[in-house]
């Protein structure tokens, strides 16, 4: 398959490889930019309007003007994909990114030297979700040199182009020769991973961070805690999770918009059997249906 990332950048379609920003636009200078990221199920762009509210959240975090209307970007992630898929013949799942900066001017942190907001769209082939060593589920190691940035800080609520935090932690973890990494907060308890909400499986039941522990409010995570596990009639308990209680759980499991529930096999050197245990392959095919069912429901969004 062709290595093509298709790109448009405010509007104009090209190669991803071509540049489009200018030096100076703050997106680049100082990560003054907020995005977002979808997938297609059966050619379906999924949880659109989630991650449309989304991206609003962000941008009236960070006092960032979003020039393009639902409707337009809608007809440009239609137009992106078309084009990728014309130069690749890539049939398949896809990828989208959506990434909006404040825009270039002079250079200084002062957000009022911004002009017109830049906004660019990313298209790839999904790519599958692999594991070290041939492993049933992902490796995780908890990070110990540095903790999730919390709310009062910059809160990771906001989905923004600054993610230094979480590159280094994952960059500490692969280092350990890990597929991910779990991220405590400030107080020590479990929080996320690097693009990833975690949950856990204890006595059936689901258990997973809360949303004030400084974490992410995934749509994948969203969508299993409020539709798919009530519907298949599995508890769930919102709470702080603290290391020490990794071995009394015993399913682990990642949920994000491209990799919608991966298994976790071990965090450092606590294993999970049940890798492919039964709540969470059960819930990982109770989502794979309700992902058809919004395909099925919602033609107008295939690309």
């Amino acid at each position: 398959m062709s290595y093509l990332v298709q790109a448009n950048t405010n509007g104009r379609l090209h190669d991803a490889r071509e540049p489009s920003i200018a030096p100076l636009d703050r997106g680049f200078l100082y990560g003054d930019a907020i995005y977002e990221v979808w997938r297609t199920y059966g050619g379906v762009v999924f949880a659109f309007a989630a991650h449309w509210d989304r991206l609003h959240s962000s941008a009236a975090a960070l006092h960032l003007k979003i020039d393009v209307s639902r409707d337009e970007l809608e007809r440009e992630i239609r137009r992106t994909a078309q084009a990728f898929r014309g130069e690749t013949g890539h049939t398949g799942e896809l990828y989208i990114r959506l990434q909006l900066t404040r825009g270039g001017g002079a250079i200084g942190l002062d957000p009022a030297l911004a002009d017109q907001a830049n906004w660019v769209l990313l298209v790839q082939a999904l790519k599958p979700v692999t594991f070290q060593g041939g492993q049933l589920g992902c490796c995780l190691e908890i990070a110990e040199n540095l903790r999730r940035n919390p709310p009062e800080a910059l809160n990771p609520a906001w989905k923004t182009g600054n993610y230094l935090n979480n590159l280094l932690c994952l960059r500490e973890a692969r280092l350990r020769g890990a597929d991910e990494v779990l991220i405590l907060n400030t107080h020590g308890f479990i929080c996320e991973a690097a693009v990833c909400n975690v949950a856990f499986v204890q006595e059936g039941a689901l258990i997973t961070p809360p949303l004030s522990a400084g974490i992410l409010a995934g749509v994948t995570r969203s969508i299993l805690l409020q539709h798919v596990a009530p519907a298949a009639g599995i508890a769930v308990v919102e709470r702080d999770v603290a290391p020490t209680e990794l071995g009394t759980f015993a399913e682990c499991f990642l949920t994000s918009s491209t990799r919608d529930i991966v298994p976790v096999s071990r965090v450092g050197k606590i294993g999970f059997p049940g890798a492919a245990g039964v709540v969470t392959a059960r819930l990982k095919n109770d989502f794979a249906a309700y992902a058809t069912r919004y395909a099925e429901a919602h033609a107008a969004l295939r690309v």
